[in-house]
């Protein structure tokens, strides 16, 4: 991501409750203060959105390592874990998040993390200080990627203590080939109950300070993302394909097409995963790759099943616990193509990966530089209307309302959306006055050189606006 781009509205939402990238915005019940304690450390002391970036990017790459670092001895396999860590980071939306004040790299860090303690902690049960170490490790990653996404972790975290329960139970092949006591299991129930309830624990407290208790914030922040309810067809799964070309929020999801080079690479997780999968089996660790896939699958099921919009970074956390898995199916490719007839399989295989590999990752990266130009582009459109509403004497202290991107636009105006009373303006998009204000004989002004077309400024009557004032509106950049 250039570290010049501007804050998103999310990131707006995160950055401003501090005074350095205030005035604050409303802080809803879906959101959490996850990526305010990440970005703290910058924004606390500095209003510049260049150092939060390179900050953030900077996060993010330790984040990616310490995610997979406890596979490393999981695994046992030489390249598999980096190759896993190469796989995920190499899709573009990746790549754009990583330097975004957002939550979703984090949680699929964190999650990627805990799954690879869990499949480790049986290799480290003879080691006391490693021992701890790992249950440590494995409650904080929880933690971490429930104090950002309360509902991406808990999924998995209940599939990791299914996985504890059944292992210290039945026995069965593990890790390392070892079968897991009673003890283990209780020990790794502990860290796993420990982390999710530390991750919890503030969203619960501010559940009951701010929306009046845990149920009563679950079903506000359902009533704002739309409502929470079974879509028992792959018309979703359709509208992740069709995100995969952006746009960063597909919301409403209607008219979008699935563009097959941006989605093409999807065709390939499935028998990667496959492989990996009968590869891990051929070894007598089932565990290593069926765990993981599971703890995707519960991440993805609210996203594909329970809602009717989509956007690329929801599914963050399953590529990233599916990536080792694809990474095995990988190395069990290689280790075929060392078989008798070596050179004439790697013959195939050699110019079979670079067609693959190279394009994909030149692709990636275009579509990096196309979304984070777009996104330039659109977010300078509420500089635009900022500079139209001061020309027509809107400044602050002022409340907004409107039918689209209402907060970022208040925002940057200096202004409060207006949740009650009459509003000092109106930013409307392909929409007609209001009747309302229509009456009260409010005017419409047009925002000139938006990226977005359509963007029009109401104001009340009595507003004098100087030509002067006017032609300060800023440009549209390139």
């Amino acid at each position: 991501m250039p570290p010049e781009l501007p804050l998103g509205w999310d990131e707006l939402v995160y950055a401003s409750r501090f005074p350095a990238f205030g005035p604050e915005t409303p802080f809803s019940a879906p959101r959490t203060r996850g990526v305010p304690l990440l970005i703290a450390p910058v924004a606390a002391v500095s209003d510049s959105v260049v150092l939060l970036r390179c900050y953030l990017t900077v996060a993010a790459s330790v984040a990616l390592y310490l995610g997979y670092l406890p596979w490393v001895r999981a695994v046992g396999r030489r390249g598999v874990v980096p190759l896993a860590a190469a796989l995920y980071s190499s899709v573009w939306f990746a790549l754009f998040y990583a330097g975004a004040a957002m939550p979703n790299h984090y949680v699929a860090m964190g999650l990627t993390g805990a799954v690879g303690c869990f499949l480790r902690a049986p290799a480290d049960a003879d080691r006391s200080s490693a021992r701890k170490r790992t249950y440590a490790a494995m409650a904080l990653a929880l933690g971490g990627a429930t104090l950002m996404r309360p509902n991406d972790a808990v999924g998995p975290a209940a599939v990791l203590l299914a996985a504890a329960l059944w292992a210290g139970a039945a026995g069965g092949n593990h890790a390392k080939g070892r079968s897991p006591s009673a003890a283990w299991a209780l020990r790794c129930a502990a860290a796993l109950t420990g982390g999710l309830l530390l991750g919890l624990l503030p969203w619960a407290v501010e559940a009951r300070l701010r929306f009046g208790g845990v149920l009563e914030r679950v079903r506000e922040a359902g009533e704002i993302q739309g409502g929470m309810r079974p879509h028992l067809s792959l018309h979703t799964l359709w509208q992740h394909a069709a995100a995969l070309d952006g746009p960063l929020l597909c919301r409403p999801c209607t008219g979008v097409d699935v563009d097959w080079a941006s989605a093409g690479w999807w065709l390939l997780v499935p028998p990667l995963v496959a492989l990996g999968i009968r590869a891990a089996r051929r070894d007598g660790r089932t565990v290593l790759a069926l765990l993981p896939v599971l703890a995707a699958v519960a991440v993805a099921v609210p996203y594909l099943f329970l809602m009717n919009y989509a956007a690329p970074r929801f599914l963050l956390p399953c590529y990233a616990l599916l990536a080792p898995v694809a990474a095995l199916g990988v190395s069990s490719a290689l280790r075929w193509a060392r078989g008798t007839r070596r050179a004439a399989r790697l013959r195939v295989l050699v110019p079979l990966g670079a067609a693959l590999v190279l394009p994909h990752l030149a692709f990636q990266l275009h579509q990096l530089q196309l979304h984070s130009g777009i996104q330039a582009a659109a977010r300078h459109d509420w500089q635009r209307m900022e500079g139209v509403l001061r020309a027509h004497g809107v400044r602050p202290p002022c409340r907004l309302a409107g039918n689209s991107s209402t907060v970022p636009v208040a925002h940057t105006a200096g202004c409060r959306p207006a949740s009650v009373g009459r509003p000092h303006a109106l930013v409307l998009r392909q929409v007609p006055l209001p009747a309302w204000a229509a009456r009260a004989g409010w005017h419409l002004h047009p925002v000139p050189g938006t990226y977005n077309p359509g963007w029009r400024v109401a104001v009340p009557p009595r507003r004098v606006v100087s030509p002067a004032a006017l032609s300060a509106v800023p440009a549209p950049r390139p």
